[in-house]
C-alpha cells in the first residue's frame, strides 16, 4: 500500500508535507504510510481517496495487512457494543452505587456515599481493566 500511496501522491504533484497539511496530519505520518510503517486510520483513508480521486477500495484492494487489521478494529467494536451491557461491572458497579446513596441516607454519613459512589462509578468504568490488573498479579505471584 506504501508504493501505491507515494505514487498517487506524486501524481499528483505534491510534497509529503503539503500532503500532510491538507489531511490534518504530520510529515512523518505520511511518511511512515508510504513506507510501510503505519497505516492511515479509516479518516485518514477517506481524505486520502478523495484526494487521490480514488476509492477506498482501490487504495487498500492489494494490502492483506490493513484488511486484517480493519476487519479486526470491526470486530473489536462490535464485541464492545453488544457485551457493554452484559458486563457484570456495570451490574456491580450500580449495586454499589445504590448502596452508597442507601447508607449515605440511612447513616446520615455524606462521606461513606460519597465514597462507595466513586467506588462503584470506577467499577462500572474500569471493569476489565481492573481484572486485568488482578490477573497479572496473580499470574506474578505463581510465578515466584
Amino acid at each position: 500500500m506504501g508504493n501505491k500511496l507515494q505514487r498517487l501522491r506524486e501524481a499528483k504533484n505534491m510534497s509529503r508535507e503539503e500532503l500532510a497539511q491538507q489531511i490534518n496530519v504530520s510529515r512523518q505520518a505520511v511518511y511512515k504510510w508510504e513506507n510501510n510503517k503505519g497505516y492511515p486510520d479509516i479518516q485518514n483513508l477517506l481524505r486520502l481517496s478523495e484526494i487521490y480521486e480514488t476509492t477506498i477500495d482501490e487504495l487498500i484492494k492489494n494490502d492483506p495487512t490493513l484488511q486484517r487489521k480493519i476487519d479486526n478494529n470491526q470486530d473489536e467494536s462490535k464485541e464492545l457494543d453488544d457485551e457493554e451491557m452484559l458486563n457484570p461491572g456495570f451490574y456491580i458497579g450500580i449495586v454499589i452505587i445504590f448502596l452508597g446513596i442507601f447508607l449515605g441516607i440511612a447513616l446520615g454519613n455524606l462521606i461513606v456515599s460519597t465514597f462507595l459512589n466513586i467506588i462503584g462509578t470506577l467499577i462500572i468504568c474500569f471493569y476489565k481493566d481492573i481484572l486485568k490488573f488482578l490477573k497479572n498479579i496473580k499470574k506474578d505471584f505463581n510465578e515466584q
